[in-house]
C-alpha cells in the first residue's frame, strides 16, 4: 500500500485543530480513529489526497461520558467500545448502547469514535470505487451512477440534489429541467410553465430552434435514449402562449424607470419580458417591420412557423411593453445619444446582421446568404440559379442550402473549410439538409471565382488541410497542389455575420467589433448602458442570447435569481424512470410530455447515510455541540457535495448532549444487514417512545441506510400515537411508511424490510 505524503499535525486543542483546517482550505483532513479516512486514503477514492492530517487524538478531555441531571453528554473521540459498556448509556441511553454495538468488527469498535461514525463518508461503492473511477454526482461529478446502475442498498426515499443535474449544466440558460420535470410529472403544467419561464420566456422557440446541449448530457443517453426535452418544452411553450394572459400578465407594480431596449430578437425580447415583469416601463427599438430579429428574418419557416414569433411578441405586448417597429435607432429617428438622455437605461441586442466578405476577386459577384434568408423572411423570393453553390459549414449556410432546394433549385451542393465531423451546423440540421437532397463536400476551401462577361461559371476549390493553428485560432492551411472545380451559376456566401455597430454615437468600449460588456452583469463601460447577445459575444445559439437578456434585466432590476433545484430536500421519481425505454414518440400534446417527464430520473445522489449512530441519535432528541455551534440532531445531517454533515470548513464536533428521559420511554435499535462481518446498515430503526398503559404516546422513529440522510418517520409517528401495539398497528404502520417510497431498479427488496422492521419494533414493545 502506497499513500501519497503527507504532513501530520498533532493538535493539543480543538481550537488549533480548526485554525489549520480552516487555513488549509480543503487541503487537510481530520483524523481520530482513523477507520473511515483511512480506507479511503488507501483506495485513493478522491482525486487528490490530503497533504496535511491533522491528528484528533492527541487533543485531551474529548474522551468522555458525563451524566448529570439533564442528561447525558459524550466526547467526540469517545471510542464506540466506551460507549458500548458505559453503565449509563446501557440502563437510560440503550439505543445508542445498542447502535454502537451493532458496528461488528471489535477493531473498528475499539478505534472508531462517536465524532468519526457520525461524521463517515458515503457507503456507495461509486463514490468509494479505487481511484476515483467514477468520479460520482456526490464528489463534484456529473452523475450519480447508482440511480440506473448498481442500486441495491440506495435510498428507497428518493434522492437530494447535491449538484446540478447534467441537464441544466449544459444548459447555457441554466433552465431547471430537472425541476420543471417533476411538476409535469406532478399534473402541475402551471407550475411547470413557471419554473421554465425563470429562465427561458420564449420557451415555444426554443423547443423549436434550440439545440438542446441539455440532451447530449442527459444521464439517459448513456442507459437508452435522453428525454426528448426539446419536445417536452415545445409543448409546454406553446401551453404558455395559449395562456399568456396568465403568465405574461402585466405587472402589479408600475416603476417610474424606463427601459430603451435596441433589438428585437431572442435577447432583446427575454430582456423586455423580466424588465416588465420587474415593473419597468419597457420600449423595444427595431429596425425592421417585424419584431424577432433573427428568429423572424434568419431562422427558415420550416424550422419556426412565423406565426409563433408573432404570438410571443403579442403576449408581450399583452403584458405592456410597447414595440417601436422600422425605427433604426440612428437613423432618420432617435440616436443613441438620445435614449441614453431619455431613458433610465438602455439594453443594446441589435445582433449580427452584417455578413462577412472573401477576400477574392470578382468578390461582388457572391450572394449574401444571411441577405438571402432575410429576404425569405420579408416574404420576398430571391433570384436563384440552376446549379447554386453554398460556402460555409454553418447552421445559416446550412439554412441557405435547404432554402434554395425549396425554392427549386435541383443541384444544391454546399462547400466548407471543415471536415464532415468538425461541421459547426448542428448534426441534425446537417442530417435534414442531407435529406433534402443538399450535396456535401467538406474540407475545400475557396480559391479563385470562375466567370464570364460577369457571370459567374463556378468556383475553384483547394483541399483544406487544417482550419485552426496550434493555438487554436482561426487560419486555415491549404494544399495547393489538390484543386477542385464546380460549375455553377449562384455562389451564396454564408461563412459568417459581423455586427454593425454605427448606430452608437457615444463612447463605448469596443474590440474586434463587439460590444464589450462584464460577463456576470452585461454591463458596458457607460453608465446605464447594458449590451447582451451577438452583438457582444458574436454569433451564437438562441438560448445564450436569452441568458444574456435575462442576466441584463437582473442586473437592471437587481434581482437574484431563484433556484427551484434545490428546494426540495427529497426528490421525487417516477417509477418508469427506472425502466429502460425509448423516447416518447410523437410528442405533441399535454398527454404525452407527461410520459416522456417519466423517463426523467430527476438526477439527485441516492447514496445513504450509513452511520449507525445517527438514526439513534435522531430518535434520543440529540444535539451535536461543535466548535461553532450547537445544532439538533435532525439538523446535523445532509447530503451535498463532500459532505454528509452541516460541518463547515474548520468546524468539528465537540460532544453530543442527550436529554435525560422526562419519562421512562421503550426503546430499541433493529439492524438488518447480510452478514455481521459487514458493520454498515442495509436499513437500521431507531425508535423511543413512552408506554402509558400499553398506549404508545410521544413516538419518534428514525430510519438508518434508508435514505441519503437519517429520515424520521413522521407519518408514522402520528399513526402510532395513542395506538396500541399489535399486528393491526404494525401493519398501518408498515403502509404508512412505505407510501413515500421510492424504490429504485434494484432495491424494491428493503421497502419489505421496513414493514418488517416496524413490525418486529412494535411487537417487541409487547413483551
Amino acid at each position: 500500500m502506497t499513500l501519497r505524503k503527507f504532513s501530520n499535525v498533532p493538535a493539543t486543542s480543538l481550537e488549533e485543530a480548526a485554525a489549520v483546517l480552516a487555513k488549509a482550505g480543503g487541503k487537510a483532513s481530520a483524523i481520530a480513529g482513523g477507520t473511515d479516512l483511512l480506507g479511503a486514503l488507501k483506495d485513493k477514492i478522491h482525486a487528490e489526497s490530503p497533504e496535511i492530517l491533522v491528528d484528533l487524538k492527541t487533543i485531551p478531555k474529548l474522551s468522555f461520558v458525563a451524566e448529570n441531571k439533564r442528561g447525558l453528554r459524550i466526547g467526540a473521540l469517545t471510542t464506540l467500545q466506551d460507549i458500548v459498556t458505559h453503565p449509563s448509556v446501557r440502563e437510560k441511553y440503550g439505543i445508542l448502547s445498542e447502535a454502537a454495538r451493532s458496528v461488528a468488527s471489535p477493531q473498528i469498535r475499539n478505534m472508531g469514535t462517536l465524532g468519526g461514525n457520525i461524521c463517515q463518508e458515503p457507503r456507495c461503492w461509486y463514490y468509494r470505487s479505487p481511484d476515483d473511477t467514477f468520479h460520482c454526482l456526490r464528489k463534484g461529478g456529473d452523475r450519480c451512477s447508482a440511480l440506473l446502475g448498481e442500486n441495491r442498498y440506495h435510498s428507497i426515499y428518493g434522492g437530494v440534489r447535491v449538484a446540478l443535474p447534467g441537464c441544466t449544466d449544459a444548459c447555457p440558460g441554466s433552465v431547471e429541467i430537472a425541476a420543471y420535470m417533476s411538476r409535469i410529472r406532478q399534473g402541475d403544467l402551471d407550475g411547470a410553465a413557471e419554473i421554465l419561464l425563470a429562465n427561458n420566456p420564449i420557451p415555444a422557440i426554443t423547443g423549436r430552434v434550440c439545440p438542446h446541449f441539455c440532451e447530449s448530457n442527459c444521464y439517459r443517453s448513456g442507459v437508452d435514449d435522453a428525454v426528448s426535452i426539446q419536445n417536452v418544452e415545445r409543448v409546454i411553450g406553446d401551453y404558455v402562449l395559449e395562456n399568456a394572459a396568465r403568465f405574461m400578465a402585466p405587472p402589479r407594480r408600475q416603476l417610474k424607470k424606463k427601459v430603451a431596449v435596441i433589438g428585437a430578437g431572442p435577447a432583446g425580447l427575454s430582456a423586455a419580458f423580466y424588465l416588465r415583469k420587474a415593473g419597468y416601463r419597457v420600449t423595444v427599438f427595431d429596425k425592421m417591420p417585424e419584431a424577432g430579429g433573427m428568429l423572424t428574418y434568419g431562422i427558415p419557416a420550416y424550422r419556426l412557423a412565423k406565426d409563433v414569433v408573432q404570438r410571443l411578441v403579442r403576449a408581450l405586448e399583452g403584458m405592456g411593453i410597447e414595440f417601436k417597429l422600422s425605427a433604426a435607432v440612428g437613423k432618420r429617428g432617435r440616436t443613441f445619444k438620445d435614449l441614453h438622455r431619455d431613458f433610465d437605461f438602455i439594453f443594446a441586442a441589435t445582433g449580427a446582421w452584417k455578413h462577412r466578405g472573401l477576400d477574392m476577386e470578382k468578390a461582388d459577384l457572391l450572394t449574401s446568404g444571411l441577405d438571402f434568408l432575410i429576404s425569405i423572411g420579408l416574404g420576398e423570393k430571391p433570384p436563384t440559379g440552376k446549379k447554386v453553390l453554398v460556402i460555409g459549414g454553418g447552421n445559416v449556410a446550412v439554412d441557405v442550402a435547404v432554402n434554395a432546394r425549396h425554392l427549386g433549385v435541383k443541384n444544391v451542393t454546399m462547400v466548407c473549410l471543415e471536415s464532415r465531423d468538425t461541421m459547426p451546423a448542428f448534426p441534425e440540421e446537417i442530417e435534414q439538409a442531407l435529406d433534402e437532397g443538399v450535396k456535401i463536400m467538406p474540407s475545400w476551401g475557396p480559391h479563385r471565382l470562375l466567370e464570364k462577361d460577369g457571370a459567374i461559371t463556378g468556383m475553384e476549390f483547394v483541399e483544406c488541410t487544417s482550419v485552426f493553428d496550434e493555438e487554436g485560432r482561426f487560419n486555415p492551411g491549404f494544399n495547393l497542389s489538390k484543386k477542385k472545380t464546380l460549375k455553377a451559376d449562384q455562389v451564396i456566401l454564408a461563412i459568417g455575420q459581423a455586427t454593425d455597430l454605427s448606430f452608437i454615437n457615444e463612447k463605448i468600449k469596443t474590440e474586434r467589433g463587439l460590444i464589450v460588456i462584464d460577463e456576470a452583469t452585461q454591463k458596458t463601460d457607460l453608465k446605464g448602458v447594458f449590451a447582451g447577445g451577438d452583438v457582444a459575444t458574436g454569433p451564437a445559439s438562441v438560448i445564450q442570447a436569452v441568458a444574456a437578456g435575462r442576466k441584463a434585466a437582473q442586473s437592471i432590476a437587481r434581482v437574484k435569481p431563484v433556484s427551484h433545484l434545490f428546494q426540495d430536500k427529497v426528490l421525487d421519481m417516477d417509477a418508469r424512470s427506472q425502466e429502460r425505454s425509448g423516447r416518447t414518440k410523437d410528442i405533441t400534446q399535454l398527454d404525452d410530455i407527461q410520459a416522456e417527464a417519466a423517463r426523467c430520473a430527476n438526477c439527485g445522489c441516492v447514496a445513504v447515510n450509513a452511520s449507525d449512530l445517527a438514526p439513534a441519535l435522531v430518535a434520543l432528541d440529540a444535539r451535536i455541540k461543535t466548535t461553532r455551534r450547537n445544532l439538533k440532531a435532525e439538523e446535523f445531517f445532509c447530503a451535498e457535495i463532500m459532505k454528509t454533515t452541516v460541518l463547515e470548513q474548520g468546524e468539528l464536533v465537540k460532544e453530543v448532549e442527550i436529554p435525560a428521559p422526562k419519562k421512562p420511554r421503550r426503546q430499541g435499535y433493529l439492524k438488518f444487514r447480510i452478514r455481521n462481518s459487514i458493520d454498515f446498515p442495509i436499513l437500521s430503526l431507531a425508535y423511543a417512545f413512552r408506554d402509558d398503559e400499553g398506549v404508545i404516546k410521544d413516538a419518534r422513529v428514525v430510519l438508518g441506510a434508508a435514505a441519503p440522510t437519517p429520515l424520521r418517520l413522521r407519518a408514522v409517528e402520528k399513526v402510532l400515537e395513542g395506538k396500541q401495539a399489535g399486528e393491526e398497528t404494525a401493519a398501518a404502520a408498515g403502509d404508512t411508511a412505505v407510501q413515500e417510497t421510492q424504490a429504485l431498479s434494484r432495491n424494491k427488496f428493503k421497502v419489505q424490510i421496513v414493514r418488517a422492521l416496524l413490525r418486529k419494533m412494535l411487537l417487541e414493545s409487547q413483551g
